[in-house]
């Protein structure tokens, strides 16, 4: 023990001895015995003993293992970033050229103007009528000829009645008959014919150049007369 505990612990004796000498000295009252006058005992101061020669050195240090934990439940995870890249310098940059242009542009565009109209209209239309029907049949045949000649007048007188009249002249013959009309032909199908085609017009002339190009100069209105 160090040198720094030395009064606490001559306090500690001192005050266990008075505690020793109140308790041994303590009677209750007692009536029945005479009363005598109570003489404290003379104090003897007690010196602190001598320290030791030498302080004990102080007992080796013995390492005491934490207790194992309970098993607690694991940690709760922690996320842990991926490292960083390595810094290696980015690869340096390959200007590529654009690739070269086609071997030759398209032609700029030619206005072409629209083709003249032809030389000539075409002619008007010319209608032309159906052609005339098939011939007519040939006229009926004559008329018959005329009935026989009247029988001669009676004579002034009479005759004796014959026992029988004569037979009667023999009636005309009946005329032929006409011939039916002639069916009236149907007209042969319209024909469409179409107009001749115009005379070969010459070729059309060249596409006319493009107008040149003329800047538009502003300008600016004369100043008012007064």
């Amino acid at each position: 023990m160090g040198t720094s505990q030395w009064p606490r612990l001559i306090y500690a004796v001192a005050f266990c001895l008075i505690a020793t000498i109140v308790v041994a000295d303590y009677h209750p009252y007692n009536a029945g015995q005479p009363y005598y006058y109570y003489q404290p005992p003379s104090y003897y101061y007690q010196s602190p003993p001598p320290p030791s020669p030498s302080p004990s050195p102080p007992p080796p240090y013995v390492y005491k293992s934490p207790p194992p934990p309970s098993p607690s439940p694991p940690p709760p995870y922690a996320y842990k970033s991926p490292p960083p890249p390595s810094p290696s310098p980015p690869p340096p940059y390959l200007y590529k050229s654009p690739p070269p242009p086609s071997p030759s542009p398209p032609p700029p565009y030619v206005n072409k103007s629209p083709p003249p109209p032809s030389s000539s209209p075409p002619p008007p239309y010319i209608y032309k009528s159906p052609p005339p029907p098939s011939p007519s049949p040939p006229p009926p045949s004559p008329s018959p000829p005329p009935p026989s000649p009247s029988p001669p007048p009676p004579s002034p007188s009479p005759p004796p009645p014959s026992p029988s009249p004569p037979p009667p002249s023999p009636s005309p013959p009946p005329p032929s008959p006409s011939p039916p009309p002639p069916s009236p032909s149907p007209p042969p199908p319209y024909v469409y014919k179409s107009p001749p085609p115009p005379s070969p017009s010459p070729p059309p002339p060249s596409p006319s150049p493009p107008p040149p190009y003329h800047p538009y100069l502003y300008s600016s209105p004369p100043p008012p007369v007064y």
